[in-house]
């Protein structure tokens, strides 16, 4: 068997054990490559490590700081708390509103994991107070962060916008963004009807929410102006997103206005693991012909026409099991020039676009973190079984929906 046979059966390999375990599939996905790469490809030890993606690591460990200071001071919370006021008491905002408040959080830098974990406590427990369905609020949040999860400034979309680039699809930041925050935004309109008008009473709609909020401390308002400072700065100048994001991150740790043993604590090092590992081995079949005949192995599946839907589709549904941002898009954005070569037609961006929706469509999943923090804010043990069997049926709907918005709608938004 030839080095990028075996290359790929360790990719296969890699993937099917995210998907059946919680093996931290970085560390995994290092211990193949060195395997594969010295013992099978002869290649040396340094040429292995050269895979190892520097860049991304800085990028992303810079960033998650950054938003860890900001989480570990209760800059992060009180936002999201003066943000649910805005509702003004009544019911019928408040599904919309845990949906922008998710979405606009995640958008500028914690990503969406962070962003559930901060509001879906909140959410949930002033949902119960207004009577608003568990799934509706779920939905709402998990959808809401995942929106915009993939902003130029949030970790997953440091990530997807990376992989495009390597790629050859650099420069589209602003439809990567775009194209998964109309998909998610959507599907939730869908989950509004559907929910809120069959929970809908007069009683229900009645219903009020108080909430005290208390004033912003000197600390947090010193995060908040660094912080922004480090958005006008990316957006605005082109700073450096990691390296500003380290610099902003040290200014607040050096003004004593964040704790920092706290914030290197909250820092997500499993994931940033999982992202650069994956992301080696990536690298070997590159260099093995692996990447190769992966992507002749995907264009069987699919003809010029329909490849949009079918890749949305498949990633989809191994992201229903497996880690969106440290597995499926490390591993399918790579193929994607090559991939539309193969197929003889396609538009390569179309495609791209269709993998991101696909894989994050199906995220509320409670198999998934999103969904599993959704169901653990749920505090009677009933109501959450009830939830997480719910959620698990919407998410992996989700991998068929995901497939026929891309079908439909990836083209046009990649030519827009």
């Amino acid at each position: 068997m030839n080095p990028a046979s075996i290359s790929l059966i360790a990719l296969l390999v890699a993937i099917v054990v995210s998907m059946i375990s919680r093996i931290n599939i970085g560390v995994l996905a290092i211990a193949l490559a060195a395997l594969v790469g010295v013992y099978a490809a002869g290649m040396k030890a340094d040429a292995v490590m050269k895979g190892f993606p520097a860049t991304l690591f800085l990028t992303l460990t810079g960033v998650t700081l950054l938003f860890a200071c900001a989480e570990s001071n209760g800059t992060l919370k009180g936002l999201a708390h003066r943000a649910v006021r805005l509702a003004g008491g009544d019911r019928r905002l408040l599904p919309p509103l845990f949906f922008l408040i998710a979405g606009v959080v995640s958008s500028v830098g914690p990503g969406a994991i962070t962003s559930v974990a901060l509001i879906v406590p909140l959410a949930m427990v002033i949902g119960e107070r207004a009577r608003v369905p568990h799934l509706l609020t779920a939905l709402m949040v998990a959808n809401g962060a995942n929106a915009g999860n993939l902003s130029p400034i949030s970790a997953v979309g440091i990530i997807a916008n990376t992989k495009m680039a390597e790629a050859g699809l650099g420069g589209h930041e602003a439809k990567v963004w775009i194209a998964n925050f109309v998909a998610h935004s959507l599907v939730s309109a869908v989950a509004l009807w559907i929910f809120g008008r069959a929970s809908a009473t007069p009683e229900r709609d009645a219903a009020v929410v108080e909430l005290e909020t208390e004033p912003f401390s000197r600390s947090q308002l010193f995060t908040l102006v660094v912080i922004l400072a480090w958005i006008i700065g990316v957006l605005a100048a082109g700073l450096s997103i990691g390296l500003g994001a380290f610099v902003a991150a040290a200014i607040i740790v050096v003004a004593k206005a964040a704790d920092q043993k706290l914030a290197l604590q909250s820092v997500p090092w499993d994931v940033i693991l999982m992202v650069c590992g994956v992301s080696v081995l990536i690298a070997l079949l590159e260099q093995t012909g692996g990447m190769d005949l992966f992507t002749s192995l995907l264009a069987r599946l699919a003809r010029p026409w329909s490849i949009n839907g079918v890749i949305a589709f498949v990633t989809g549904a191994i992201s229903t099991y497996s880690s969106t941002s440290g597995v499926v898009l490390p591993a399918f954005l790579p193929t994607v020039p090559k991939l539309v070569a193969e197929l003889g037609g396609g538009d390569p961006l179309a495609v791209a676009l269709s993998i991101n929706v696909g894989a994050s469509l199906v995220d509320v999943s409670p198999l998934s973190t999103l969904g599993a923090l959704c169901v653990a804010a749920v505090r009677d043990q009933g109501e959450s079984q009830l939830l997480f069997r719910r959620l698990l049926l919407w998410g992996l709907s989700m991998s068929v929906v995901g497939a026929l918005l891309c079908q439909l709608l990836a083209g046009p938004l990649a030519r827009f």
